[in-house]
């Protein structure tokens, strides 16, 4: 039978020998490898530029945390897995959190060393106006050009790249501000949009669900392109999107401001009559072969209302076990350099790795956790998981690079290289962090120290 007392806990022995557990070890954290992401913030900046994008009018007088210590403790928590900011009653007393969100003191004599949950909570209820108990404000201009930014800081200059666009739901299980049903997702919802190039999370911006799914991506898209081009004047800019930025004003705005598209076309009656031909030849290749078939037309068109002009368009004309597929794609890209195949099934299926970089923000950095009553609250707090994102694609992107772990998601990260068990030790002029020597990952956690290292600092500076 086990026994518990307060000093110790008698499990189930094994074999001959008791197994007693007590709760008298010093200072343990889980997360030493937290570590890891504080060596790249030190390099880049990413939380002190982000911290540029608020206001904090409190009274120093009164003050225990710095803002930048705030926001350095929300968002290496998120990154670390602590979606909750219940979670920070407990984190406040972790010594190596401390140390990550940059306190002078990771042990002091109070006990804690970090904010609680209601210190935080008044940070993400910040409004656009100073209130008596709300005093940092946030730019939420400045916090869009963020992740722009920091895009730019982490890539260097290149000739050509191709920007994703795509919507997706954010359930509601309240009654939050913007909360509509959405009959497509069957639920009520927010309907954020994200754009991303690449892996580099460029905007997310949190929507109502009682809007086109492509409401808003033109001044978007205006406001990156042009940061972008600042940096990179000479580099050749491709929009890419599913069915539902298929829209006149985007493929406009391209077309006037020298950038190229590759968006999906919803099929309808007269664009199935265009490829006709090619879906009876892929149905007779389907029956000789049994085996899925595909069969390309490039041709030109235009709807008999909605579009300005002509453009090409790619159709696939697919039979599968099923039934006929067909599919069409609509380009700007000319036909010399992109031949219908490479249009579809290189410049244009390639956009399904976004929807995984979603669904890493949404799963395992929290995105969806939208449960504030103010949209402008739950829009912060969708910003601060995009900036967690950011510090995990930059540890795989950079850190990474070359290892086992390089294509990983940030769940994976998380677990086999962050999750580590270590005592920590706090003197005067060191803190000790003692890892655990049994931990299986110990090379790459090694060879991404050195990859951090061998980095220049490229912080940016104030405007």
């Amino acid at each position: 039978m086990t026994e518990c007392t307060q000093q110790a806990f008698e499990f189930q022995p094994l074999r001959r020998r008791e197994i007693t557990a007590k709760f008298d070890a010093p200072a343990i954290t889980s997360d030493a490898g937290g570590l890891l992401l504080r060596e790249l913030d030190s390099k880049f900046g990413f939380i002190e530029h982000f911290g540029r994008c608020f206001r904090d009018l409190r009274d120093s007088r009164y003050t225990t945390h710095s803002l930048e210590e705030l926001l350095g403790q929300r968002i290496f928590g998120i990154a670390l897995g602590y979606e909750d900011l219940n979670d920070h009653e407990q984190l406040r007393y972790d010594p190596l959190m401390a140390v990550l969100a940059g306190k002078i003191d990771p042990d002091p004599d109070e006990g804690f060393a970090l904010a609680g949950k209601s210190t935080l909570n008044r940070l993400e209820l910040t409004t656009v106006r100073p209130s008596r108990y709300k005093k940092i404000v946030a730019d939420h201009h400045k916090i869009k050009d963020f992740f722009v930014d920091a895009f730019l800081q982490i890539e260097s200059p290149q000739e050509r790249i191709v920007i994703d666009l795509d919507a997706t739901d954010d359930p509601l299980h309240g009654h939050q501000l913007g909360r509509f049903f959405h009959g497509y997702y069957k639920s009520y919802c927010y309907l954020p949009l994200y754009i991303f190039c690449g892996s580099h999370l460029l905007s997310a911006k949190l929507r109502p669900s009682n809007i086109d799914g492509a409401a808003g991506s033109v001044k978007e898209l205006t406001r990156i392109v042009a940061q972008i081009r600042d940096h990179w004047p000479n580099v050749k800019i491709v929009i890419r999107g599913d069915g539902g930025f298929c829209r006149e004003n985007i493929m406009h705005w391209c077309e006037s401001n020298d950038v190229d598209y590759v968006l999906g076309l919803p099929k309808n009656s007269r664009l199935k009559r265009a490829i006709g031909k090619e879906l009876h030849e892929a149905k007779q290749q389907f029956e000789d072969t049994q085996e899925a078939s595909r069969v390309y037309k490039d041709f030109r068109y235009r709807t008999k209302k909605s579009w300005s002009r002509q453009r090409r368009v790619i159709g696939k004309a697919e039979h599968l076990a099923k039934g006929e597929n067909p599919r069409f794609v609509v380009t700007s890209l000319c036909a010399e350099a992109f031949d219908a195949v490479n249009i579809y099934e290189v410049q244009y299926c390639a956009r399904g790795d976004m929807e995984n970089r979603i669904k890493e923000q949404q799963l395992y950095l929290f995105a969806d956790r939208t449960s504030a009553s103010t949209m402008r609250a739950n829009q912060l707090r969708l910003w601060f998981s995009s900036v967690a994102y950011v510090l995990l694609n930059a540890l795989r992107e950079l850190g990474l690079k070359d290892t086992k772990l390089e294509k990983a998601q940030c769940s994976m990260i998380r677990t086999k290289l962050l999750k580590i068990g270590a005592v920590i030790r706090v003197t005067v002029r060191r803190v000790w962090v003692s890892m655990s020597g049994s931990y299986p990952f110990m090379d790459i956690f090694r060879r991404v120290f050195e990859n951090l290292q061998s980095l220049p600092v490229h912080r940016l500076t104030p405007d």
